[in-house]
């Protein structure tokens, strides 16, 4: 690959790249095969190398689910995972970084294991009566969560009944304001160094699944909660996860008051590998979005197929989501093992938890995918595990990637690099350049006094485009280029081979 060392040049308050964890499943430091809080800071310099600078965790709290959603005790870490005191040294040793650290928060729902649901069932006089919702006055019928689902079968065949939490009640509200606040500034001292610098909010719905009795939770739950939080830290931040993947959702910015929303619009553009699908979304979502807002752009997370099963593992096709990943705008997000070209989703075994598995699967440390610290946490435990994505000495692991200088691991350091050390990648509104071929993506980006200019082709098949003369004649140095050029493609804007990214900074 070709480009221009400068890009690398360290700076001051480099923009954000979110690191999401799922972290049983990256490093294991007990030899549990369950990754775990102390594996998280023992790799933090392969997190800080890699470019990064947040992290995001999935919940922490304990629950019989090994994804951690639906707690049987919000107040508890998953001794799994380790103990209060790991987390708090491991937020410690990432702000000593000068890097950021996120949770996930899911407190709408709870198993029947949680004291809530204990308590108050057929107990009208519990002090939790008000905790939970129930269909019935009599406080015998639990309310469904989400799809009218009464609860989970695990990847174990353990079966747990789950329920909605109340948001309405007074005692709720006040219990999560303390919950999120000890996560905020756990020893209450002002200065946050021990205390999370954001929260992902899980589902986070107007009308939670809508049921009728939780409606307008934006005004009556989320505004108040936060505008709580932020009185005890004003730099903390919100980002939802919408629950509608598919719709518009402009007013989580509006009316819901977060401060960053995770863009499906983007990651499903992305993946169809459609020029004018990606244009028409970075221009609906990266433009519209208030000027003191975020959009998180990101090609995976751990509810979705991985990026290298859409593409059926073609690398060059992954280098092209990498660089749109990096490249279009917004906040990127880069899911666990994604810079690697893990593979795996899309399957479904049976009616528990084990089918998201395959997206879920170990960080691939070494080439023979065996060694110290693999999080095989589910291993032989069913049908995932038989048809793993992991396999020996496929050119899919840190070890077989860190040295090839052509490989994905690679070329995300790169991206990385590039959305870092470039304020208008990094800053910049999107623009549409138009160009005359369907294959070829086009676009600037400008903040302030710099401006840069992408064409990235998408297809597997050499290109030719016209474009503006003001535009070609204003491109003045080339930042990067992932193929040699020959002596017919010396310049810009004539010619793109196959899968070619070129990035320019222009005059």
């Amino acid at each position: 690959m070709f480009f221009n060392t400068s890009i690398f040049a360290q700076t001051s308050n480099q923009p954000e790249v979110i690191y999401h964890l799922f972290q049983r499943s990256f490093y294991d430091t007990n030899g549990d095969m369950q990754g775990d809080l102390n594996g998280i800071n023992e790799k933090l310099d392969y997190l800080e190398d890699l470019g990064v600078n947040t992290i995001l965790l999935l919940p922490l709290y304990q629950s019989v689910f090994y994804h951690n959603y639906f707690a049987d005790d919000f107040d508890s870490i998953d001794n799994e995972y380790g103990s209060m005191q790991d987390y708090i040294n491991l937020v410690k040793a990432i702000h000593q970084r000068g890097m950021k650290i996120y949770l996930d928060m899911e407190t709408q729902y709870v198993t029947e294991d949680h004291v809530w649901w204990k308590d108050s069932y057929e107990n009208l006089n519990s002090k939790y009566s008000d905790y939970i919702l129930y269909d019935d006055s009599a406080h015998t019928k639990p309310s469904s969560i989400v799809f009218g689902v009464n609860g989970l079968t695990g990847y174990d065949n353990t079966f747990k009944k789950i329920t909605t939490v109340n948001l309405k009640s007074k005692n709720v509200m006040d219990y999560n304001i303390q919950l999120f606040s000890y996560f905020a500034d756990p020893n209450h001292d002002g200065k946050f160094d021990d205390g999370v610098d954001g929260f992902r909010l899980d589902h986070m719905m107007d009308t939670l699944d809508y049921k009728r009795q939780l409606a307008n939770l934006f005004a009556d739950f989320w505004t108040p909660l936060f505008a709580q939080l932020k009185q005890l830290n004003p730099k903390l931040i919100f980002t939802a996860e919408q629950a509608n993947w598919f719709k518009d959702a402009s007013e989580y910015f509006t009316d819901g008051n977060v401060d960053r929303i995770f863009d499906f619009t983007v990651t499903f553009a992305i993946a169809s590998f459609n020029k004018n699908k990606i244009d028409s979304a970075a221009n609906l979502s990266l433009n519209k979005t208030p000027s003191n807002k975020a959009q998180v752009v990101f090609i995976e997370n751990h509810d979705m197929k991985r990026f290298a099963s859409r593409v059926d593992n073609n690398i060059d096709k992954e280098k092209i989501g990498a660089a749109l990943n990096l490249l279009l705008g917004g906040i990127p997000s880069i899911y666990y093992g994604q810079e690697l070209g893990m593979a795996g989703g899309g399957k479904h075994f049976n009616s528990s938890d084990g089918n998201d598995i395959p997206q879920r699967e170990a960080f691939e440390w070494y080439k023979s995918d065996s060694g110290k610290g693999m999080a095989l946490w589910y291993k032989n435990s069913g049908p995932w595990w038989d048809s793993t994505n992991l396999k020996p000495n496929d050119g899919i692991s840190l070890e077989e990637e860190k040295n090839d200088v052509n490989s994905l691991y690679n070329f995300y350091k790169t991206m990385i690099a590039l959305h870092k050390n470039n304020k208008a990648i990094a800053y910049g509104k999107y623009q549409t350049i138009n160009n005359d071929n369907d294959s070829v993506l086009t676009s600037m980006r400008s903040y302030q006094n710099e401006k840069v200019f992408v064409a990235i082709n998408l297809s597997g098949s050499t290109q030719h485009i016209n474009i503006d003369s003001k535009i070609k004649s204003s491109v003045i140095k080339l930042l990067y280029r992932n193929v040699k050029p020959d002596g017919k493609n010396n310049t810009v804007l004539s010619e793109l081979k196959p899968y070619e990214i070129e990035v320019w900074n222009v005059q």
